[in-house]
């Protein structure tokens, strides 16, 4: 099929290097990293360019991004694809236990519970994901995180498994 220029959308995506940026965040205790990525002082992760996500809240426990998404970022059936969404969460989950850690320690996803309750579509505006901690030890925690639409209404929510480790 060829390009229509009428129809043709295009984004461009710039990030930082995320080597030196990591390196020092994962020096600090993990409620200092996360605000310093969200004040701009230390670059957000790639991912957050490729999927526009920006990280707006962090505190002890808790952890707030939002999103705008856009056609780019649409499933076959004209609506923003789940994956999205479920990146959304887990990142407002991880990012929520990853403010309860000590210097010296990481997290990884163990696993992840999504429940989708509405479509979300670009004209769905503003998408904010808030993650929060159910509970943080010293080898697993528990999260939950809620998605809602530029309306307030709520599209998805998830609960997350997270494993906690030595860096």
């Amino acid at each position: 099929m060829t390009e229509d220029p009428t129809t043709s959308r295009n984004r461009t995506i710039t990030w930082q290097d995320p080597g030196p940026g990591t390196l020092q965040g994962l020096s600090m205790p993990g409620i200092d990293y996360m605000q310093a990525v969200m004040k701009g002082e230390l670059p957000a992760p790639p991912i957050a360019a490729t999927m526009q996500f920006e990280l707006v809240e962090a505190e002890i426990g808790r952890a707030v991004f939002t999103c705008t998404p856009d056609e780019s970022v649409y499933n076959p059936i004209g609506a923003v694809h789940g994956g999205l969404v479920c990146t959304l969460l887990d990142s407002a989950a991880g990012c929520a236990l990853h403010t309860t850690l000590p210097q010296g320690k990481g997290y990884t996803s163990v696993e992840i519970k999504v429940s989708y309750l509405k479509a979300v579509r670009a004209s769905s505006g503003l998408l904010t994901a808030t993650g929060t901690v159910v509970k943080a030890g010293s080898r697993v925690g528990f999260t939950e995180a809620t998605v809602t639409d530029g309306s307030g209404a709520l599209v998805a929510t998830a609960s997350s498994t997270l494993l906690v480790f030595d860096l």
